[in-house]
Parts: C-alpha cells; structure tokens; sequence
C-alpha cells in the first residue's frame, strides 16, 4: 500500500532520543529550550514556546489572551476538528465560515459579514501549507482590534512575501504530530513577537507554576518551592519528543524541498484534464503538508475506491464542521464548503515516496478517467 502520509525518521534521531534517555529526565528539560531556540532561529520569531500537540497549543494561546465563556472565534469549517475543538475548549463559541472555492482559504468577505461585538479573534488555517492573505487579515486586526491566531498546522516552513509563517503575525500555532512537515512525534509551538504574552505562555503550559518571580534568597535557597499565579494546563513538550524535532529540524530543508518536487510532478500531469483540478499554490513559497485534487461529476468516491484497489491511501481533508452532530446548527450554510466537501481528495504526499511511486498514482489515476469519461 503507497501511504497517503507518513514521517521520515531515523538514526539521526534515535541519537537525540539516546541522549535525552542519558539525561534521565523525560519531562520539561534542557532539549525542549534547544528546541525552542532551533525553531525562533528558523522562523525568524522573537519567541517560541512548545507545547505537546498543535490542539494543546492553540488552546493556550486562546486561553492565554483571554479568549472565553461567550466570546465568538472565526474559523473555517474545512478544517480539522482540532481546531474547533480548541476553541470549544475555552468556552467560547466557533463560527464557521465559507472558504474560497479555488484556494480552500478562508473567505474574508464572509470574516467581515459574520464579524460582531462578540468577535475576540479570527483562526485562519493554511490549508496545505497555502498562506492566506495576511495582510488583510492583520488588517481586521487593526480595524477591530481582535486577535489573528492562525493555525499554521499544515504551514510549517511556509513563507508569505518573504517573511516566514510565524515570524511576522499575532499568535501563530504550529502542530509536529506524526505526519506533519517535521514530527516530533506529538509536539505543537506557538510563536509570537509579543514579550508581554512570553511569560504567560510558560506558566500556562505548565499548570500555572511560577517559579521566575521566586527571586529572594530565601525562595533560591529552597529550590523545591514553587508558586501558582494563574489557570494552566499540562501542555509542555517533553524532553524526548524535543530530541525528536531537534534532528527533524536539521532536515526541514531537504523534507520541504521534496515535498514541493512531488506537489508539482503530480501538477504537470494533472494539467488540463477534464473533470479534475488541483489548487493553485506557489510552491517556491509554500510547504505543502497535503497535496488535494477536487473532482467533478460526482466521481470522486469513485475515484478514491480504485484507489484503494490498486494499493493506493487517499483521504478526504475534511469532513466540515459545521456537519459534525456537535457543532451543527440550522444558522450556519456553507454551500462553497459543502460543494467542495463533495470533490475534495488527497493524494498521497510524504518524503518516502519514490518517483516510481509518483508514477504509480498518476497512472492509476489516468487509468479511471479514462475508464469514466
């Protein structure tokens, strides 16, 4: 079976975790600080705090600019539910809203039209690794004086008009789960160029403790006591899936630079066939995390099962929200979301693949046009 997703690990890393097993302390430790520095270095960010999944990251930062009970977050519906989830988590209430049907990018003209009193932030998703226009999203924040928390979780290395994704924004939430543009096996940061949020951030991700304000010589002299100044979680990353990312990082480079070779062989093949179309993303700027095809005419089901009998894992990146029996509501119609729910596949898209591979699905996907025209 050609996987549709996968990591790509291996003795580099086995070192780093070796090393973190030597240090004989599996927690919050020295390689998640190294982690942390590795990522403001190649972001280009002023701060970096990682977390242990990108869901647990961009609940934090939510929490943490006191996004709650009542308030009201922007989000796309075509989305992983994390997402949503992450806003339900602080009490504060998800709104849909359509996308573009060429991009799959939030539609900003539906952000403005379902902005209210009650707005306290707008998540945009880079979907696929595709950034959405930034400058008209930080300037709602300017006009309306509310959060941009992006969920970078596809976007990782992704850059927009020569300023990396994470360098330049609000709040940006980044996910390095298993089969992401770098894994750290379960792992997520937020970077931010904010120092007043710095020390927020740190306690909050590691149940509230403060031990930085502790400074008298007494309170140094008892290293075993703590203080607990606000709300927090169990969110900090652990010294072995730092170790992880730390030799990930090093092979970012190379990782994105196949990833893009893949996203534009299949692009050159799939150019000009009737009833299928791939989305239009710059891949000298963009880190594709998946590559999606739309197909018309109801194939598409179709499609994915002789995929799947020719040894081939597809997906369907994602089920909308709003669909889902939790957050359904009779107010909320997306008929651009829910078309393109209808056409929507991924094929598959990871560093592993060989050009053999790549080959492989292009003909298979050749063979079912042309059995199905």
């Amino acid at each position: 079976m050609i996987k549709l997703s996968r990591g790509s690990l291996g003795e580099e890393e086995l070192e780093e975790v070796r090393s973190a097993f030597e240090y004989g302390y599996f927690g919050l430790a020295a390689k998640v600080d190294e982690f942390e520095n590795e990522l403001k270095l190649f972001l280009g960010a002023q701060h970096v705090i990682a977390t242990n999944t990108g869901t647990s990251a961009l609940h934090l930062a939510m929490d943490a600019v006191e996004i709650g009970a009542g308030d009201e977050v922007i989000v796309p519906s075509l989305t992983f539910v994390a997402s949503f989830q992450a806003i339900s988590a602080t009490k504060a209430i998800p709104i849909p809203c359509e996308i573009e049907p060429d991009t799959l990018l939030l539609d900003l003209k539906d952000v403005r039209n379902k902005i209210t009193k009650k707005t306290k932030a707008i998540m945009p998703v880079h979907y696929a690794g595709n950034p959405c226009n930034m400058d008209s999203l930080l300037e709602i924040k300017k006009q309306y004086g509310i959060r941009i928390i992006e969920d970078a979780a596809h976007a990782f290395a992704s850059s927009y008009k020569g300023k990396m994704i994470g360098s330049f924004g609000d709040i940006t939430c980044f996910s390095f789960d298993s089969i992401k543009n770098i894994t750290c096996g379960e792992g997520g940061a937020i970077a931010f160029n904010d120092p007043s949020l710095h020390s927020i951030f740190r306690k909050k991700r590691l149940l509230g403790i403060d031990r930085e304000s502790q400074t008298s010589a007494s309170w140094k002299e008892r290293n075993w006591l703590y203080d607990v100044t606000t709300m927090g979680f169990r969110y900090h990353m652990s010294n072995i899936n730092a170790a992880i990312g730390l030799a990930q990082i090093k092979k970012v480079k190379s990782f994105v630079a196949r990833r893009r070779e893949i996203c534009q062989q299949y692009d050159s093949a799939f150019k000009g066939w009737a009833g299928l179309r791939f989305l239009p993303i710059n891949y000298t700027t963009a880190a594709p995390h998946i590559y999606v095809i739309l197909v018309s005419g109801g194939k598409r089901d179709g499609l994915m099962q002789f995929f799947k009998d020719n040894d081939i894992e597809t997906g369907v990146p994602y089920i909308p929200n709003h669909l889902h029996s939790y957050y359904k509501q009779d107010t909320f119609k997306l008929p651009v979301t829910e078309k393109v729910f209808d056409e929507i596949l991924a094929l598959p898209l990871h560093t592993e693949l060989s050009n053999t591979d790549i080959e492989y699905v292009i003909a298979s996907a050749k063979e079912f046009f042309d059995q199905n025209a």
